[in-house]
């Protein structure tokens, strides 16, 4: 079984402040020492010498860390522990900072204030290198932004939807350990997660589909149930990202269409559907006011209407009430037999 390393996190170690003054004290002692060694003592001047050549490498163990920042550090490629808080710490000046993912940069909130130009489409995804920057690691709420993916739907229809996941680091070492750069990683399993659960929901609700996995149809879309699935794109991409200590806070979706060589027939589907619609909830109207029409003749003997009359009025009414246009009034100065 994979051993997985263990965050351990550095204590009492905020004396930075202590160990800067000292050095700074020795320094000028040794060179008043250094003086007074010239006038016959010349070892208290070689150590002086020594002194000022290497004292300086007392130096290197200084860290400074703002709050909701982690330093790791390992002392000759072994896991030595992870300094978290705000302070001025002093450490083993021969450990050296380990962070894979300082010089990677992602559209995504941190990273896209600090690059120089804005990432063209190609790079959306792919993280550019950038050397010479702190080996700190962020503990605060990230939002990673995924550039827009086209993703087919449970029906096959192509799918343009974009995310934007809220994220942290929870667990420094297997951050920085477990999996080669955290940043890469995540947003690689936000695309992968985005595509397994955009492909069991249909854009728009549609009959006999099953969206939850019961067996049973619902009426599960991914435009009329963004906040679910939403919520299961998180938990898939949390599911992916555990091992490497991060967490998932939220994911929200930011951009959702059909895809353009499909939008425009999607859209006249959408209007024909709504015409139907609309026609049916007019037709149904227009009966019921015929009804309603024929009772109150009935009821008060307005007056006695056969069965070929009551058809014609009915014909009537039903051409005034579901026409698109005003009626046109004709007269009928004759009989109908």
């Amino acid at each position: 079984m994979k051993e997985t390393v263990q965050e351990r996190v550095i204590e009492g170690h905020k004396t930075g402040g202590m160990v800067l003054l000292l050095v700074i004290l020795a320094y000028v002692f040794s060179f008043f020492a250094f003086i007074f060694g010239m006038m016959g003592f010349p070892l208290i001047s070689v150590v002086c010498v020594l002194w000022m050549l290497f004292g300086w490498v007392l130096l290197l163990g200084l860290k400074v860390l703002k709050p909701n920042e982690a330093l790791v550090l390992t002392l000759f490629g072994k896991y030595v522990g992870t300094l978290k808080g705000d302070g001025f710490f002093w450490v083993n000046p021969f450990c050296t900072a380990f962070n894979p993912a300082a010089g990677t940069r992602l559209e995504q909130s941190g990273d896209a204030a600090g690059s120089k130009k804005a990432a063209s489409p190609v790079e959306s995804s792919a993280a550019v290198q950038v050397y010479g920057l702190s080996k700190k690691i962020s503990l605060k709420v990230m939002t990673l932004s995924n550039n827009r993916q086209k993703v087919n739907d449970i029906l096959g229809n192509p799918v343009e939807i974009a995310v934007a996941v809220m994220w942290k680091v929870t667990d420094t070492a297997k951050a920085v350990f477990e999996v080669d750069i955290y940043k890469e990683y995540l947003s690689l399993q936000c695309d992968s997660a985005v595509r397994n659960v955009v492909k069991i929901y249909p854009y728009d609700v549609t009959d006999n589909v099953d969206t939850t996995g019961d067996g049973n149809s619902d009426d599960g879309s991914l435009r009329g149930s963004t906040e679910v699935v939403a919520a299961r794109i998180r938990e898939e991409i949390q599911d992916k990202v555990r091992d490497a200590g991060l967490e998932i806070v939220d994911a929200r979706i930011t951009y959702l269409a059909y895809a353009p060589e499909i939008a425009a027939a999607m859209l006249q589907r959408q209007q024909a559907a709504a015409v139907v619609d609309a026609r049916k909830l007019i037709v149904d109207g227009a009966v019921g006011m015929v009804e309603l029409a024929l009772e109150r003749l009935n009821e008060n003997h307005t007056v006695e209407l056969d069965e070929e009359r009551k058809a014609a009025m009915v014909s009537n009414l039903l051409v005034v009430l579901c026409g698109n246009h005003d009626a046109q009034p004709v007269v009928n100065s004759g009989s109908l037999y």
